[in-house]
């Protein structure tokens, strides 16, 4: 089917007009509906007349949360070229090999960069817009706002369609490896949208005020879409500093956001956002990894019944399972550790299966590998064939995390493939051996991991964050976990360490905490 995305967005303005639609606080910019929509048609044609940006180009951006704003989806769905989002927070020899990729003929970048990666920039020969004025030294780089001077803000007239258009590039968030990059079409992010609609609790309505602390080129952008088409507002912010979320909250009315468990974790250490001011807030979307029951139960405690959990993907926009703010208050206080330590009940539009290492279903109490399918499920991996191979089957994404179900139909994750620990010939789940880890009083957050051994072929390290002016050594630690879990999960060497390597968005990143591990190991002989 053929869209216009301007004319929908002219609809909009029509029931919004000079309601606020879009507010980036560390630059200080609001826009109406009415201006947002006139912003993004000079975005769309100055793209397309003066960078001559057309079908089948695609144009990238390096860009913090308020100017990725200006270029995400009620932009680029306008434009004719490809949108290409990067996470602003990745390393420069990442974001060269996102460029090697995928080719774009322009780049969207923030000042703060230019100076660092103007060589790099310059091998791949592509033009360089800078979002604020370059400067006399980047005589070849364009000004984004000088380039939209005198610019019409006519409707674009861009007509896409929904199934067979590539509107978007993102990428993964490589935790267990590089980052693949994966291909949209409209309809997937249509479907994302909608998918909202059939979850027990209203999300997005025309009040809704949403405050992103994570990056919008990731999981938190998905709710951008949603809070447009139903009138609420879209409000940024670059950093991911709590005490300043807890300012903002206040100051802007903020009804909801999105944070991953490790900013969660360091809210219930903040003494600064525990006196903050945060009535107005309805609803914390939480996701992108497990969280611990014993921290949760503390964070509804300190802030009240806020949270909902989301489990999706970048393969996978729309919500795949959801844990409402009803079921974080289960009634039977003898239920509610163990529902808390679920991701909720699949959602009625996509489609989930666990399946075995036979390829079989996984019964019920199983451990099979969760593979999805819905509308909003991508196709394949831009440019990477045989990761498209490997991960999809008629239609479903092979996704790699591991979950079991209950008799309820709830869902629990219980790994990543990557990230499971054979020792001794037992299945040893890393987040299993986290949440215990995490739930001690002394504790911030863990790592786990398997490190080889002789006789046990693994066995189970951990790498743990203590709270300030906690203290805790590894006996007891690890008495702790076997209590809970059993000798053969506690783990046999424990690291208390400052700080554990997060992806941008917030994930630990396992595969350097092996790195750190071994470094370790061979720094010690």
């Amino acid at each position: 089917m053929n869209i216009d995305f301007s004319e929908l967005f002219e609809k909009l303005v029509s029931h919004y007009g000079d309601k606020e639609a879009l507010i980036n606080l560390e630059r200080n910019r609001r826009y109406s509906f009415t201006e947002l929509h006139r912003l993004s048609n000079r975005i769309a044609n100055m793209m397309r007349d003066k960078l001559q940006l057309k079908r089948g180009d695609c144009y990238l951006s390096i860009l913090e949360n308020d100017n990725l704003s200006l270029l995400h989806l009620w932009t680029s769905l306008k434009a004719e070229a490809t949108s290409v989002w990067t996470n602003y927070r990745d390393s420069k020899a990442e974001h060269n090999r996102q460029i090697e990729l995928t080719r774009p003929k322009v780049v969207f970048i923030e000042r703060a960069l230019l100076d660092e990666y103007a060589d790099m920039l310059s091998r791949h020969e592509v033009v360089v817009v800078c979002m604020d004025p370059p400067g006399a030294k980047h005589s070849k780089v364009y000004d984004f706002w000088a380039l939209l001077q005198n610019v019409s803000d006519r409707v674009p007239g861009v007509v896409l369609n929904d199934r067979e258009d590539t509107v978007l590039l993102r990428f993964t968030g490589g935790t267990t490896g590089k980052g693949k990059c994966a291909a949209y079409t409209l309809d997937n992010w249509m479907h994302a949208c909608d998918a909202y609609g059939y979850l027990p609790d209203v999300l997005f309505t025309a009040d809704t005020r949403y405050l992103h602390i994570g990056p919008i080129s990731h999981g938190s952008g998905i709710q951008i879409l949603p809070t447009l088409l139903n009138g609420g507002c879209t409000v940024t912010m670059n950093t991911p500093d709590l005490n300043a979320w807890g300012r903002y909250v206040h100051q802007e009315a903020i009804t909801t956001s999105m944070m991953v468990p490790t900013l969660l974790y360091r809210l219930l250490d903040s003494p600064t956002v525990m006196s903050s001011d945060l009535s107005s807030l309805k609803t914390v979307v939480y996701g992108a990894a497990p969280m611990a029951p014993s921290k949760l139960e503390a964070l509804q405690a300190q802030f009240g019944n806020l949270f909902v959990q989301v489990y999706a993907a970048t393969e996978n926009l729309a919500p795949v399972t959801y844990l409402d703010h009803k079921t974080h208050q289960c009634p039977d206080s003898t239920r509610q550790d163990v529902i808390l330590a679920s991701c909720g009940k699949p959602t009625p539009s996509v489609e989930i299966k666990l399946v075995d290492n036979q390829g079989q279903a996984a019964a019920v109490g199983k451990i099979g590998e969760i593979w999805i399918r819905s509308r909003s499920t991508i196709t394949q991996y831009f440019n990477n064939p045989e990761a498209s191979e490997a991960e999809f089957t008629d239609g479903y994404w092979r996704s790699g995390d591991l979950a079991r179900r209950d008799e309820e139909g709830y869902l629990y994750i219980v790994d990543r493939c990557k990230d499971m620990i054979i020792s001794g010939g037992f299945n040893i789940y890393a987040s299993e051996v986290e949440a215990t880890i995490n739930a001690h009083p002394a504790v911030t957050m863990s790592a786990v991991i398997g490190v080889p051994h002789e006789e046990w072929g693994e066995v189970v390290h951990a790498d743990v964050v203590l709270k300030e002016w906690c203290s805790c050594d590894a006996a007891e630690l690890q008495a702790y976990v076997k209590e809970a879990l059993g000798g053969y999960k506690a783990p046999k060497s424990i690291d208390f360490v400052n700080d554990l390597p997060l992806s941008a968005v917030g994930k630990v990143l396992h595969r350097q905490v092996k790195e750190r591990y071994f470094s370790r190991q061979v720094e010690a002989v």
